[in-house]
């Protein structure tokens, strides 16, 4: 299995569950918008991955951008039960310095 990251995201909205296993009360979902790097280079307005549900206890406001988790590492806040999530909103990002990254030039003489 490869390394996972976090990723980057922007709160479009949430869900609201009806019912849900007990290990999951107090829990919110929000709707997540991944930003990619394209996005970030032009001010990061716009998110420009496809959306997700992601879990969450920090309780973010639409429109903010936030840092969350996948896969199995996403239910690691629910330990020692075990909850059926694969994203969880991890922190809620204040500032971004993004620097893209320089591309190397191979220039032949």
């Amino acid at each position: 299995m490869g390394r996972r990251r976090m990723r980057l995201g922007r709160v479009r909205g949430h869900v609201v569950l009806n019912t849900c296993l007990p290990v999951l009360r107090g829990t919110r979902f929000l709707i997540v918008e991944p930003v990619t790097a394209p996005s970030l280079a032009e001010g990061g307005v716009l998110g420009g991955g496809k959306a997700l549900v992601v879990a969450d206890h920090l309780a973010p406001a639409e429109g903010q951008i936030v840092g969350f988790t996948e896969g199995r590492e996403a239910s690691n806040p629910y330990w020692p039960e075990k909850a059926p999530v694969d994203a969880y909103c991890a922190l809620i990002v204040h500032n971004i310095d993004y620097r893209p990254p320089e591309v190397e030039r191979n220039e032949e003489h």
